[in-house]
């Protein structure tokens, strides 16, 4: 920080410290303050105009009579910023050709201000809750109106960002639904399906590849979810890990013939205790994680039988289940532990959803399937920011993937 700055800061600071009694006092001096910057910077932005349009004037136009370009007085004009409204008075200029670019001609709210909404919106704040929230914090009364043009953007950036360009492989891709209740056009609120689909890319770290949403699901429609990724240059996946979504094991098998399909373990083990008494709960998901944790196929069909033997009696329906999808259980035995845990595990998809539910839970409803795909949106937006690190033991997991499949990985990335 330049030394007259920080001098000046902390002359403000004692002057404040010394005569401020309040945090009200000290939220109208920074306004001051920022009302002082921002009528500076709009006069240096003036001063640069005025000359630069000298540079540029001719020689026969600086000879003839005509009178050049100058300030035309100021104009006021307030602004909501985040520490509430500022009034400022910008400069004009006789031949209005100047264009600020700090604070524009009809703009009218400083940048970060649309951002705390935005934010607030993302945290499943309703449009009373922003108001309200708005006005208690800055002082600033905010219409609805004003909410839903901000609101409104998103739908330029959610659309931009479900056609941009995907990279060529994820070594996993995670596929899982959060059930959302929209409004339809004929009134009646009804359950729908607000499908993600989460990659870990070839830093091992996690990305959000598309968002969906549907009323119903099946092959069909899972092989359209399937087919956008490929069309948006997504042109290989090693490893699905799906919940055991209906007729998606089969879209993934048409769209991508060389990904292996692993079913969500702790989807399962969670299905599985539906048909069990919470007295026998714990002791049930401990001899299924004996199944998934086994260090071959042939030891966890073991544990399978085993499981039968002392279950099967109470609740025969759950080895049923793990034998007829049993394929896609196993899958993982063809890779090492550590490409292993990194998919049964599903941390990451399970981290994804809890942070969208935090954010729709305040959300009973919604109006429109667009209204719910930009909430949804926006609480994967602010849950990415904390996507910084790959996942846990992924160079590991690298390796292994550079081994079994060298040919697939793209050429910076081969051994």
């Amino acid at each position: 920080m330049d030394a007259s700055y920080k001098e000046k800061a902390e002359q403000l600071a004692t002057e404040f410290a010394a005569g401020a009694s309040s945090i009200g006092e000290l939220n109208a001096l920074l306004r001051a303050m920022m009302k002082r910057g921002l009528e500076t910077m709009l006069d240096s932005e003036m001063d640069d105009h005025l000359e630069s349009e000298r540079q540029v004037r001719s020689e026969a136009e600086t000879k003839s009579s005509k009178r050049g370009n100058c300030r035309n007085g100021r104009s006021r004009k307030k602004v909501q910023g985040e520490l509430g409204p500022i009034e400022i008075e910008a400069p004009r200029d006789r031949q209005s050709t100047f264009e600020p670019q700090i604070v524009g001609k009809h703009q009218r709210r400083i940048e970060g201000f649309d951002e705390k909404i935005l934010t607030l919106y993302a945290k499943g704040m309703t449009t009373r809750d922003i108001q309200e929230i708005v006005k208690e914090l800055y002082g600033v009364d905010v219409s609805p109106d004003l909410i839903s043009r901000v609101t409104e953007d998103l739908d330029t950036e959610l659309k931009s960002w479900q056609s941009r360009t995907l990279p060529s492989v994820f070594p996993i891709v995670f596929f899982d639904g959060i059930v959302v209740h929209v409004r339809g056009g004929d009134g009646k609120v009804s359950p729908h399906t607000v499908y993600v689909a989460l990659g870990i890319d070839l830093e091992g770290k996690k990305e959000l590849l598309g968002l969906w949403i549907a009323k119903t699901e099946g092959a069909k429609f899972w092989l359209g979810c399937l087919t956008d990724l490929r069309n948006r240059g997504l042109e290989d996946i090693f490893i699905c890990c799906v919940d055991g979504l209906a007729g998606f094991p089969e879209a993934i098998r048409t769209a991508y013939p060389q990904a292996r399909v692993q079913l969500c373990l702790v989807h399962m083990v969670r299905a599985a205790l539906r048909y069990v008494a919470t007295k026998d709960s714990k002791a049930v998901a401990g001899d299924l994680k004996k199944i998934y944790t086994s260090p071959t196929v042939a030891a966890a069909e073991e544990q399978l039988e085993k499981f039968a033997k002392v279950w099967d009696s109470k609740y025969p329906t759950i080895s049923k289940q793990w034998r007829r999808k049993w394929t896609d259980i196993i899958s993982m035995f063809d890779f090492p532990e550590e490409i292993r845990r990194a998919t049964y595990t599903t941390n990451a998809i399970e981290s994804l959803n809890s942070a969208i539910r935090k954010f729709t839970k305040n959300r009973k409803q919604y109006p429109s399937e667009q209204s719910a795909m930009k909430l949804v949106y926006m609480a994967i937006r602010e849950a990415s920011k904390r996507w910084t690190r790959p996942i846990k033991r992924w160079k590991q997991a690298l390796n292994h993937f550079a081994i079994l499949f060298p040919d697939r990985l793209p050429k910076d990335y081969q051994p």
